[in-house]
């Protein structure tokens, strides 16, 4: 029975490649990659001629089955275009497929933009949410934010650079301007590192050229006791987000520090006047590598 390597590669600069991981994909009998041309490119770079297959969104189920099949005959890496596998990219039901075979599973860590993204904010010494890419459907996408909104914790999302004026708009609609930092082409030549308030990063991201992937990091929402009136706007929020009466009226204690009955009165008095009053949960969606490596990869 083989092991199934969890490997993390560069998300820009080569240099973070660990010796670990090189020596791992060299040792392996087979590695299973998002894009093979792209990761092609990497095991040149590093002398490394193990076998390659492709392993994604589109293909995993026709693929599963040669994986665990490789691993009842030795060792396989799992490998993303960037970063580490299955953290909003391709890798989660292969490892659970491995360990549902009884196969030993093995993370190689490394270069993760969440985890830089997080430590170079100065936003975050404790619990957070990610969610990942938003969705694109305006109603999905509008429910994923007021959850995340709801919640009242930092808040880690993924977004590109022709979205991004977009997104903060709607963030800050839905949270207030809290302060968050706006985290740009992460261990490249022309990484950015940008803080503010979300309406001051908005305003700079619609008149600045902005290029590349993006990692936004937004604090938590400040503590306070809200008025009668805050309170139904948190509530109308809420409804409309996609939560339930109940739902909506926990998120709503949890921000306001209002009573959870009184809150739960509004909510249902906010459907009865026609707020959109959607129910069930929300799935946040999994998505393609947060960006390519090997552009600007001089840095330091």
């Amino acid at each position: 029975m083989g092991t199934l390597y969890v490997v993390a590669t560069p998300i820009g600069n080569l240099s973070d490649m660990s010796p670990r991981a090189i020596r791992t994909l060299r040792e392996v009998a087979l590695i299973a990659a998002e894009d093979t041309r792209h990761s092609r490119r990497l095991l040149s770079h590093f002398g490394i001629d193990t076998p390659l297959i492709s392993y994604h969104e589109h293909n995993a189920r026709e693929r599963r089955e040669r994986l665990l099949s490789a691993l009842d005959e030795g060792d396989v890496a799992l490998i993303t275009d960037a970063g580490t596998p299955a953290i909003s990219d391709p890798g989660a039901d292969a490892v659970a497929a491995a360990l549902a075979g009884g196969h030993r599973v093995s993370p190689v860590p490394g270069p993760s933009a969440l985890a830089a993204a997080v430590s170079a904010s100065g936003l975050i010494d404790g619990p957070f949410l990610t969610l990942g890419f938003l969705p694109r459907e305006s109603g999905e996408r509008q429910r994923a934010i007021g959850r995340g909104a709801a919640s009242g914790y930092p808040l880690v999302l993924f977004e590109s650079a022709q979205r991004l004026a977009r997104t903060l708009s709607e963030l800050a609609s839905a949270m207030g301007d809290r302060r968050a930092v706006v985290l740009r082409e992460l261990t490249k030549l022309h990484e950015e590192v940008r803080s503010g308030a979300l309406s001051e990063l908005k305003t700079w991201a619609e008149h600045a050229k902005v290029k590349g992937e993006v990692v936004l990091v937004i604090a938590d929402a400040p503590e306070h006791h809200a008025s009668a009136s805050e309170a139904e706007s948190v509530v109308r929020a809420l409804r409309r987000s996609g939560l339930n009466p109940s739902q909506a009226a926990r998120e709503a204690a949890a921000m306001t520090g209002l009573p959870r009955s009184e809150l739960y009165a509004i909510a249902q008095r906010v459907g009865a006047r026609g707020s959109a009053g959607l129910e069930g949960e929300l799935a946040l969606p999994d998505e393609d590598a947060l960006q390519e490596p090997f552009r600007d990869e001089e840095g330091p």
